[in-house]
């Protein structure tokens, strides 16, 4: 990239239309609204919404489009350049164990880590958390603390273990945990809460027939009604949120998923198109064009229930797609950016203390880093393992090196690629999905409606860039 930039600027172009020489790459995009069409530079994206019919006034070189593009082009590179290539690692996803009480068609983990894995014991995560404090010293700021997110398989199987590391270390982490909420107890979520600790939990559906599909013991039990039990027992609480994984076995009903999760006041939630890194995953990945319409229809849904009741159900997996577009420094979730945030923002630590650049990579060895209690984690995040995923950027992937959205979206996932279509140099499972939420984010924000979908505060020391009244008429 930097070759080319060079090269580019020894050019005699002066840059001043589009298209051509150094001028800027402008795409139109129909978002699928009556008045407004998208235009993206999408290098760096930059963005606007214009009026159908100002569109040859837009691409005038000495219009106000064209002026306000020249005049910003080089804060946004910047900006999408610190994004992409200038974060540190904040966070680890900190597998206890490799168990798993639960035997869920599409999880990522193999099934024999699964049933016959190792769990940490107390002394030992505790040593782990040690040595990961260290790590993070020299990383970042006295003021941030990095937060550990102790994830699954099914963490709460080494219970003792988490609860002596989130008391022994309260003062320099922030702590999470997710769980598949079967084995939390009064006691458990008294601890929990009690201390402010972030709690996700997973829930497929609003249905127990439908959510037993997919989500069962390995004896083949329900755990339905326990999770909804734990809701009921969360209500009120801020700091928690509920995961959907979405399947061709729950698709038709997530309108009734987001209801029922409203219903139970839940602050946050994820509708997270299944990961298809695994067999069984793909096995009940739906169909993107099947998919799309009960998808964008139960986005709709939380904003008619946010009108009703004037209480957000914030999906968060697309706020993040639309708060990307608004206002990028504002993301909270780094999977729909080039690269991901596996080995760059945040990476993995198994039971068995092996680094990872993400939980989805968990038992592939070809992306095993090293040992956290074997070596220095700053080796293990230059390794050929991690650079892997660091190193895969979207405009070496076909078709996405041409697309507009590219980097609204950034062709997730790398594990799901490499697992499911053959390497790091492929799209993941989902383009058309992630594609349509672009347009229907840029679509409400075409009609003023997208601060219904973000969470309360989004825009707190950030810069929002709503570029819609480059080419309007007065008032819109």
């Amino acid at each position: 990239m930097k070759n080319v930039r060079e090269q580019v600027s020894q050019a005699a172009s002066r840059g001043i239309y589009f298209n051509t020489g150094n001028g800027p790459s402008i795409q139109p995009i129909d978002i699928g609204h009556k008045d407004y069409i998208g235009l993206v530079d999408p290098e760096i994206a930059f963005w606007s919404l214009i009026r159908k019919d100002r569109l040859s006034e837009a691409l005038d070189p000495d219009g106000p489009f064209m002026k306000q593009v020249q005049a910003q082009r080089a804060q946004f590179g910047e900006e999408m350049r610190r994004l992409r290539f200038g974060l540190k690692p904040t966070a680890v996803y900190f597998n206890p164990t490799d168990r798993c009480n639960l035997n869920c068609t599409y999880c990522y983990i193999p099934e024999d880590m699964r049933r016959e894995g190792v769990t940490m014991e107390p002394a030992r995560l505790l040593e782990a958390l040690g040595i990961l404090r260290e790590f993070f010293k020299p990383v970042l700021p006295e003021v941030v603390k990095p937060q550990i997110v102790f994830h699954g398989a099914e963490p709460m199987l080494a219970r003792e273990a988490i609860f002596a590391g989130m008391d022994q270390y309260k003062d320099d982490f922030r702590f999470g945990v997710q769980t598949n909420g079967s084995l939390l107890d009064a006691e458990a979520i008294e601890f929990l809460t009690s201390r402010g600790i972030g709690i996700g939990l997973s829930l497929d559906s609003s249905i127990a027939e439908v959510a037993d599909r997919t989500r069962q013991t390995w004896g083949g039990s329900s755990v339905y009604s326990k999770v909804c039990e734990v809701l009921e027992q969360l209500r009120g609480y801020p700091n928690y949120n509920v995961i959907c994984t979405v399947t061709a076995q729950n698709m038709e009903s997530l309108n009734s998923v987001v209801d029922f999760y409203h219903d139970h006041q839940v602050p946050v939630c994820m509708l997270n198109p299944v990961r298809c890194t695994r067999q069984g995953a793909r096995d009940i990945k739906p169909k993107d064009e099947e998919l799309v319409p009960y998808y964008l229809a139960a986005l709709d849904r939380t904003e008619e229930l946010y009108k009703k009741t004037g209480r957000k159900l914030v999906v968060a997996n697309f706020a993040n797609v639309l708060v990307g577009i608004v206002a990028p420094t504002a993301r909270r979730l780094m999977c729909d950016i080039s690269p991901c945030g596996g080995g760059r923002c945040f990476f993995a630590v198994s039971a068995s203390g092996d680094l990872f650049p993400c939980s989805e990579f968990v038992g592939v060895e070809e992306f095993k880093g090293g040992n956290l209690f074997e070596g220095k984690i700053e080796a293990a995040l230059d390794t050929p393992a991690f650079q892997m995923v660091t190193g895969r950027k979207v405009e070496d992937i076909e078709p996405c090196a041409r697309c507009a959205v590219r980097h609204f979206c950034g062709s997730p996932c790398p594990a799901e690629a490499h697992e499911m279509n053959g390497g790091m140099d492929q799209p993941g499972a989902f383009c058309e999905l992630y594609e349509q939420q672009a347009r229907y984010a840029l679509r409400l924000i075409a009609d003023g409606r997208e601060s219904a979908f973000l969470w309360d505060g989004w825009d707190k020391e950030t810069s929002t860039d709503l570029n819609i009244t480059a080419i309007s008429d007065p008032g819109c």
